[in-house]
This record gives C-alpha cells, sequence and structure tokens, in this order.
C-alpha cells in the first residue's frame, strides 16, 4: 500500500509537469506575432501542428504501453516533454519552428497518454479513485506556468522562459521517477478472448459531451491571451493572467468536484456548470477592460471544472462495455477538441473577431446541457454511485 501511495503521488506530480509544460507553450503563442510578425491565421496553422504532433503519438504510446507498461512509457516521455520545450526557444523562423512544435506536440500527447494509463494503475492498487485529483494537479501545473510565464517573458526574454520551465520540469520529474508504480500485468488483455457483447452508442455521445467540453477550455487555454492583447490592450503580464485564473478556478473545483458530485445530481452539476461557464464566456466577449475578461474566463473555468471529468466517470460506468474501453473511446474523442480545435478558433477570430469565437463556444456549452441525461448509468453500477441519481 505504501508504494502504492507514493505512486499516486509521483503520477499526480507527473499531471502538474504536464500541465506546466503545456502552460509555457500557452505564454509562448502570445509572443510569435512579435516574433514572426504574423497573423492570428497562421498561429492557428502553428496550433494545429502541435495539435498534430500529438494525434500523431498519443496511439504510438498506447502501443508502447501494451509492449513495455506504462511505468516506463511516462518515465521516457515525461523527461521528453521537459525538455521538448528548449528548441521552440531557437527556432530561426516558422518554417523551423513547426516540426519544433509537432515534436513537442508529440511529446506532451505522449505523456498525457501515459500517465493517464499509470493513474489507472494506481487506482487498481489503491481501489479508490485518484483521476479527479490527478487532472486537479495538470490545472494547478497550467495556473502557475501562466501565472509566473508573463512575468518571466518580461524580465528575462521568451528563450530563458523555456530554459528555466524545462529545467524546473525536468527536476520535479526526475524527483519521482523512482516511485512511479509499475504495472501488475501488461499482457493481461491478449490472455482475454471471446465473444464482445453489444457496444450501445451512448458511450459515443458521452465522448461528444467530453469533446464539447474540451473545445471551450481549449479556446480559453491558448486564445484568451491573444485576446486581450489584440482587442483589449492588455500588457503581456496581463494577457497570460486570464488564462491563470481559469485554470486557477479549474483547478480549485476540480479538487471539490467529488464532493460536489456526490452531494448533487451529477445530471444538475452538469447541467448548471456548463450553464455557467457559458455565462463566463458571454460575459468575456462584453468586457471593455482586460480585468473584467480576466473574471469572467475565471467563471468559466468554475463551470468548465468538472463536466470532463463526470463525463470520464460516466464512460467509467456504461453496463455494456468495460472501463477501460469506455474510457480510452470518450478520452480519445474529447482530446481531438483539444488537439485540433485551436486551428480553426484562429481562422474564426481573424475572420469575425474573438468575441464571435466565444459566444460559439458558450453555445457548445447550451447543447451539454441537452445531452446531460445521457451520463445517467444503470444503479447496478457500483464504481460512482452518484451517476445515477
Amino acid at each position: 500500500m505504501e508504494v502504492a501511495q507514493k505512486g499516486r503521488w509521483a503520477v499526480t506530480t507527473l499531471f502538474s509537469v504536464n500541465g506546466f509544460v503545456t502552460g509555457a507553450w500557452a505564454v509562448q503563442i502570445a509572443q510569435l506575432v512579435s516574433r514572426f510578425h504574423i497573423t492570428d491565421k497562421v498561429i492557428g496553422h502553428l496550433i494545429l501542428i502541435f495539435g498534430l504532433g500529438a494525434l500523431f503519438m498519443m496511439p504510438m504510446s498506447g502501443m508502447a504501453m501494451e509492449k513495455y507498461g506504462s511505468q516506463r512509457v511516462v518515465r521516457i516521455f515525461s523527461i521528453a516533454a521537459s525538455v521538448a520545450l528548449i528548441p521552440v526557444g531557437f527556432a530561426p523562423d516558422i518554417y523551423w519552428l513547426a516540426p519544433v512544435l509537432f515534436l513537442l506536440g508529440a511529446m506532451i500527447g505522449a505523456m498525457n497518454v501515459a500517465m493517464n494509463s499509470n493513474a489507472v494503475a494506481v487506482e487498481k492498487a489503491l481501489s479508490r479513485t485518484v483521476l479527479s485529483s490527478c487532472h486537479c494537479f495538470w490545472s494547478i501545473g497550467l495556473f502557475i506556468s501562466g501565472l509566473i510565464g508573463g512575468y518571466l517573458v518580461k524580465q528575462f526574454g521568451f528563450l530563458m522562459h523555456l530554459f528555466l520551465i524545462s529545467a524546473i520540469s525536468l527536476a520535479i520529474t526526475l524527483s519521482v521517477y523512482p516511485h512511479i508504480i509499475k504495472d501488475k500485468s501488461i499482457k493481461i488483455k491478449r490472455l482475454i478472448k471471446g465473444k464482445q457483447p453489444h457496444r450501445s452508442c451512448t458511450i459515443y455521445f458521452i465522448g461528444v459531451i467530453a469533446l464539447l467540453a474540451m473545445i471551450p477550455e481549449c479556446a480559453v487555454v491558448d486564445w484568451s491571451s491573444r485576446y486581450l492583447l489584440k482587442n483589449l490592450n492588455a500588457t503581456t503580464e496581463t494577457a497570460s493572467l486570464s488564462f491563470a485564473c481559469f485554470a486557477g478556478t479549474m483547478a480549485i473545483f476540480r479538487f471539490m468536484g467529488d464532493f460536489i458530485r456526490n452531494r448533487f445530481n451529477a445530471i444538475l452539476v452538469m447541467r448548471s456548470s456548463s450553464l455557467l461557464a457559458g455565462i463566463g464566456l458571454l460575459a468575456a466577449t462584453m468586457a471593455s477592460h482586460p480585468w473584467q475578461a480576466t473574471v469572467a474566463f475565471a467563471i468559466a473555468g468554475i463551470g468548465i471544472a468538472n463536466l470532463v471529468p463526470i463525463a470520464f466517470s460516466a464512460a467509467g460506468n456504461q453496463p455494456d462495455i468495460s472501463t477501460n474501453t469506455g474510457m480510452s473511446i470518450v478520452t480519445t474523442i474529447g482530446y481531438l477538441g483539444t488537439l485540433l480545435a485551436p486551428a480553426p478558433i484562429g481562422l474564426v477570430a481573424e475572420i469575425t473577431g474573438f468575441p464571435a469565437v466565444y459566444t460559439g463556444m458558450a453555445a457548445m456549452l447550451g447543447m451539454i446541457m441537452l445531452l446531460a441525461p445521457l451520463i445517467r448509468v444503470k444503479a447496478s453500477v457500483k464504481f460512482d454511485a452518484n451517476l445515477t441519481r
């Protein structure tokens, strides 16, 4: 049990490192215009390349874990993701930056899959859930990175910012390296044969819910700083605080997420959360001052915080599909939004402006309100009983 407990905090720390590195890239997005004199459309293409790198490596990471287990794979990609930031600062033009971003996205994406799989191994060892707290610490890492990112860029420049974040990430990763838990069995799936049960379409709609929740989250993380700089004439420090406050409120309410979901109906929580998030994004579009938009994004973070954890819990509770398969399907569909949405967002922002973008994000959250009843599962499922209320 002591080994499993250490493994829990090790993988939780890796989640925070992943958020920390992702936050550093988000801060760098706002610097691309001054570095390369490019438009929002081109920035969108670069973010798409980053997403394609992650999308390419996610299944590769899964295949590697089938052979070597999540412990070895998460160790490798955690180190790789930490150091992959540095080449971003040395790219002389966008033609060099593109493959560098593909590599960065690939390492972050591979680490993401591996650490989630290792967290599942920890859950099995402890016989209790830890994924919600893990995702909370991802938000904390993102928040801290955004909080200090603008200051580091202003004081030391974009290159030193990348070096410092990379060094901190690598040091933290190496400190928990020995405590990452090993899978009990790697090849067990290969020994299981037989007819698979009929799979309901519900699991795919739950994936759509995760997708609709992750796209607005992505829109704030990747583009809120640019929105404040371009539309509200914010300083670099203030602009970076917009997504930092968003990540901060997400972290706080993800930490409270299990209590909230046990206290109230999960469908009610999902509907009220999506409504609050939509109101926050609409308020951001009407802001006339950077701090008004920052507060609005923070409110949106409160609402968005528990949408994905609730969807993931529902995925793991479907009666006609295994927990691992359900989680795999929903996670893949959901992360497609995070990886591929930023580029279209940049294109739309260039044509219509950021207020129209965030209005569209609010509409997506409205769709979640309509789909929320799909997260209900049969009362016979014991894994997360509050979903049946």
